[in-house]
């Protein structure tokens, strides 16, 4: 049975993304400090960030593989330049449909424009016996939550208050979380959690 993960960074009052995504701000106004981590201690995170890259396979939202809304704009081919991190397929979630996206360095894009569950099922089978990615933002995740197909929620809490932007896990009142380990680091403390099914 695949492994299906989910790395996502949120603030201490639990945004994933500050307020007015745009250009400038891909993650909201503010959202840049929850990965400060990533940036600028990156040796102390090395493992969490390897982990992070591990996955076979990944899914994402529209919202995190760009600032368009409605038809696609052809000339975006996401926030990462030509080489994007992910170096695997990635399954975008869209109500648009476009033609599948190949970048450098291993990383296609396939847009899935009929849900979550199909994503994942094309995501399963990209990943053979990898590991998926849940990769985000909060939306995609509370989405794959409710449904049950995440095992392992990897928060990467950052010590900052955003008082705005998108929850993570609002609404989420039936969830339950199993600590499996916290590791506190100077920008960023790491929390693994099972997720019982």
């Amino acid at each position: 049975m695949t492994h299906v993960t989910c790395d996502i960074a949120v603030s201490t009052d639990g945004f994933a993304a500050g307020p007015n995504q745009t250009l400038e701000d891909p993650i909201g106004e503010g959202g840049q400090q929850l990965h400060r981590w990533m940036r600028e201690t990156p040796d102390e995170n090395a493992a969490e960030i390897a982990a992070i890259v591990e996955a076979g396979a990944y899914i994402m939202g529209r919202n995190m593989f760009g600032p368009g809304r409605g038809e696609w704009d052809l000339d975006w081919t996401g926030w990462w330049g030509e080489d994007p991190p992910y170096h695997a397929p990635v399954f975008v979630l869209t109500h648009y449909p476009r033609a599948p996206l190949t970048m450098q360095g291993g990383t296609t894009f396939t847009f899935v424009t009929d849900g979550i569950e199909s994503a994942f099922e094309q995501a399963r089978a990209a990943a053979g016996e990898k590991t998926v990615s849940i990769a985000g933002g909060a939306s995609t995740v509370r989405q794959y939550l409710a449904a049950g197909l995440i095992d392992e929620l990897r928060l990467h809490v950052a010590p900052v208050a955003l008082g705005a932007g998108e929850p993570l896990l609002t609404g989420m009142t039936d969830l339950r979380l199993e600590q499996v380990s916290s590791v506190a680091k100077d920008l960023v403390t790491h929390v693994t959690y099972r997720v019982p099914h």
